[in-house]
């Protein structure tokens, strides 16, 4: 049996994926300022990793918003586009192992999907997400690095930063923490460094995102939230998103390799 590629062509990278005997192997991202530049020399990449060639690969699969400059043929190789909600869930239950989810997408913006075995509906979204926190990033602190941004939120203190239910109540709210925001950059003082705004910027983005997932959960009756796209591996998202699970009957899932969910959910459509 040959091999199957999902390949997903966001706003700024290209993800591509293996799929062989359901398994998932190689998946490779690269930067993508240009579409088909993108695509081509990423399925290059792909192959000379893999020691394969083209009469190995079955078909590839093509989803996200860079998917509608691509033909259907691909150096000969059929080039089938999948719906990009559809690909964002489905591949959101499959790495996950659950069978209905909501199915959260942190890419360049944020979709959020509900997904039920094949069936996936979108529910909405927000133009919060990646790059929210890359231009907040560069014009606060110039940094537009991504990865400078995340290491140096490492060393970053909210309390500089985040009004939260702490500052203003000194009884204990029912269903809140003292350290819930009240309000992102309510408390921004003198005193914050750019480490503190760093993190200030990653919680506004992932609690933004986080709040509206929990939304989509009581309008759709599930309690599963998959967390997917690269944003969902920022080191601080799991103790944010850990917040949540305190205050709400839900539970967040980031499995692994869950920066690839709709590279993945496009190889696996049938």
């Amino acid at each position: 049996m040959n091999k199957i590629i999902g390949i997903d062509i966001g706003g700024s990278t290209t993800k591509v994926v293996g799929i062989y005997n359901n398994e998932i192997f190689s998946p490779l991202l690269v930067k993508a300022d240009d579409p088909l530049a993108s695509v081509y020399g990423a399925l290059g990449k792909f192959l000379n990793m893999n020691n394969l060639t083209l009469p190995n690969i079955e078909r590839i699969m093509l989803t996200g918003v860079g998917s509608s400059h691509l033909k259907d043929l691909i150096h000969g190789i059929p080039a089938i586009k999948v719906d990009e909600f559809k690909a964002i869930g489905l591949g959101g239950l499959y790495l996950s192992g659950l069978k209905e989810a909501i199915v959260v997408s942190m890419g360049t913006g944020t979709a959020i999907v509900k997904a039920s075995g094949n069936d996936v509906v979108h529910i909405g979204g927000t133009g919060i997400g990646g790059g929210t926190l890359l231009g907040l990033s560069y014009k606060m602190l110039n940094i537009r690095n991504f990865n400078d941004l995340v290491t140096i939120a490492e060393q970053g203190n909210l309390s500089n930063v985040d009004l939260t239910i702490g500052d203003v109540h000194t009884n204990n709210i029912e269903g809140f923490l003292p350290e819930t925001t009240m309000a992102n950059f309510g408390k921004l003082n003198d005193l914050a460094s750019k480490e503190d705004i760093a993190l200030g910027i990653i919680n506004l983005v992932l609690q933004s995102i986080g709040m509206l997932a929990v939304f989509a959960t009581n309008i759709c009756s599930i309690k599963d939230i998959v967390l997917t796209g690269n944003l969902s591996k920022i080191p601080q998202a799991r103790s944010i998103f850990n917040l949540f699970e305190t205050m709400f009957p839900v539970k967040f899932h980031i499995p692994n390799h869950s920066e690839f969910v709709t590279a993945i959910g496009a190889a696996i459509t049938k």
